[in-house]
C-alpha cells in the first residue's frame, strides 16, 4: 500500500488519492458529485481522542489548525483515517484559498491563536480510508461515504457535506451560483487508490488554476519599490523546469513581504530554469532555488508555453516542486 513512512499509533499511513482534470460525465448515472472546496488537502489520523493532520506531501500540519483537535471526540471512539479539505471563508461566506493563506505556514502558537479568530479553519470531510482495525479503501465510494456520514458527528469546525447524484450540469451550475471552485465527479463504485491520480475522480473547475514553482523574482517599481514586483515561475516537463511566465498581480503588500522573507534565503547566482528566460524578465532578476510552490489563476496557455494573464492565488506548501506539471484536461 502506498503511504507515508509513519502513520499515527496503530494506524497505517496513507497517501491521498488525487483527481484528474477533466470534463463533466453528462448523462452517466455511474457518477456521484461533490463540491470542490478551495482549500488545502489534509488526511486526519484519529486515535484515542487525538488528531494528527498531514498535508498532501506528508508534512505534519496539526499545529496550524488547533481548532480541529476536537474532531478526535466526534468519531465515537473509533480509530480511523479520514480525508478532507481544510478551508477558510471570505466575508461573503464562500470558501476561499486566499482566506486560508495566513494559516498555511504559521506554527507559532500565539500567532495561530490570533489567526483562529481572524480566519477560523473548517475541515470538510469527504472520505474514510481506515476504520477500527481494517482498511476500507477497497469499498465502493458510495459505501465509504455512508460509513463516513455514520462515523463522524458534525461539529463547529468540521462537517461531512453530502455528495450529489446529479444531473451533472445542474451540480456544476449550483457550484457557480455559490461561488465555489468547481465540482469533483467520482465513480460511485470506485475504490480509494492511495497515492494515485486516477480518472475515477474527475475535477471540473469554474476557473483555470495552475500550480507553479517559483524560480525567481523581479524588484518592484513605483508603489512596490524596495519590495518584490513580480514572480518568475515555471512547471516541470520531462524532468526539466520550464519557464512559464511572470506573475505581477493578485498580491497584497503583506503577501509580498512574506514572499520576500521566504525567498531571500534561497537566492542563487544563476537561473534555475532549464531554458532561457526572455531578456526583459531575466534582467535584474533575483534567482532562487526552485523549492517553493504556489498557485495562480490564468486565462489560458499560449502556444509558446506561457501562462496568459496569471494572477497569484497563494502558496502551496502541501505540494512537492518536482510534482508540479502543466495541468490540462
Amino acid at each position: 500500500m502506498a503511504g507515508y513512512e509513519s502513520g499515527m499509533g496503530g494506524l497505517p499511513a496513507y497517501r491521498p488519492m488525487m483527481a484528474q482534470l477533466g470534463s463533466l460525465p453528462e448523462g452517466d448515472a455511474r457518477w456521484a458529485y461533490e463540491m470542490k472546496w478551495d482549500g488545502v488537502r489534509a488526511l486526519a489520523y484519529v486515535e484515542g481522542g487525538q488528531v494528527r493532520l498531514y498535508s498532501r506531501n506528508g508534512n505534519d500540519v496539526t499545529a496550524a489548525y488547533p481548532e480541529l483537535g476536537e474532531l478526535g471526540r466526534a468519531v465515537g471512539g473509533w480509530p480511523c483515517v479520514l480525508d478532507g479539505e481544510v478551508v477558510a471563508f471570505d466575508e461573503q461566506g464562500r470558501p476561499r484559498f486566499n482566506a486560508l493563506q495566513p494559516r498555511v505556514h504559521q506554527r507559532d502558537p500565539a500567532k495561530v491563536r490570533r489567526l483562529m479568530t481572524l480566519a477560523p479553519a473548517t475541515y470538510f470531510l469527504f472520505d474514510v480510508l481506515h476504520m477500527g482495525d481494517d482498511p476500507v479503501i477497497g469499498l465502493p465510494y458510495t459505501e465509504r461515504r455512508t460509513l463516513l456520514a455514520n462515523l463522524v458527528r458534525p461539529g463547529p469546525r468540521w462537517d461531512v457535506p453530502p455528495y450529489l447524484e446529479g444531473p451533472a450540469g445542474q451540480v456544476l451550475d449550483q457550484s457557480r451560483r455559490l461561488g465555489i471552485e468547481g465540482v469533483v465527479a467520482k465513480l460511485a463504485g470506485s475504490p480509494y487508490r492511495p497515492g494515485r491520480r486516477s480518472p475515477e475522480w474527475r475535477k471540473v473547475k469554474n476557473f483555470r488554476s495552475q500550480e507553479v514553482v517559483i524560480g525567481g523574482w523581479k524588484p518592484g517599481q513605483g508603489r512596490r519599490a524596495n519590495m518584490i514586483g513580480s514572480l518568475l515561475v515555471g512547471v516541470y516537463e520531462i524532468g526539466l523546469l520550464r519557464y512559464a511566465g511572470h506573475v505581477g498581480t493578485g498580491f497584497t503588500d503583506a503577501t509580498l513581504r512574506r514572499l520576500e522573507e521566504i525567498l531571500r534565503p534561497l537566492e542563487r547566482p544563476v537561473s534555475p530554469f532549464d531554458e532561457p528566460v526572455p531578456r526583459e524578465f531575466a534582467r535584474d532578476a533575483h534567482w532562487v532555488e526552485p523549492r517553493i510552490v504556489g498557485e495562480v489563476q490564468y486565462a489560458e496557455w499560449t502556444d509558446d508555453f506561457r501562462l496568459r494573464h496569471p494572477s497569484w492565488r497563494g502558496l502551496r506548501d502541501d505540494k512537492i516542486p518536482r510534482a508540479v506539471a502543466r495541468e490540462e484536461a
